[in-house]
């Protein structure tokens, strides 16, 4: 799959942004990753909400081969071939796949803002040491 191919395919879901990633593409729209071309096939991200759709169509997770073990990635699912000749149900698939990864970034969020709380934190208890010891007379030996 080449990036006009990509292009061409979403065009009833609107303007998608295509960028080389691994051995393919992601594909984002708004900013938000919601699929990947790969030479392995075309994959969209799924949650909870959007997974049985896909095993309602016999399809499955991505995987990747390690040395040691096959990786499943439950977060993006293989697109149904039927699709690629059906640009409107694509579509819908694809808001549904934009809207999951919409999800999980919402999920995420709370830990990124938790960890720069904590940061800003020891940050405000670091400043606050070093006037402290600013303040203390020097003991001469």
């Amino acid at each position: 799959m080449d990036r006009d191919f990509l292009i061409d395919l979403f065009a009833d879901f609107g303007p998608v942004t295509i960028r080389k990633m691994f051995s393919g593409f992601g594909i984002s729209a708004d900013g938000t990753n919601f699929a990947l071309a790969l030479r392995a096939g075309l994959y969209l991200r799924a949650d909870e909400q959007t997974i049985p759709q896909f095993e309602a169509e016999g399809s499955t997770p991505f995987q990747y081969q390690t040395r040691a073990k096959t990786v499943t990635v439950n977060s993006y699912w293989q697109l149904p071939a039927r699709l690629f000749d059906d640009s409107e149900e694509l579509a819908d698939w694809a808001r549904a796949a934009l809207a999951a990864a919409q999800r999980a970034a919402l999920r995420k969020r709370p830990k990124a803002r938790k960890a720069a709380k904590k940061a800003k934190a020891v940050a405000k208890a670091v400043k606050k040491s070093v006037r402290k010891n600013k303040l203390q007379p020097r003991k001469r030996s």
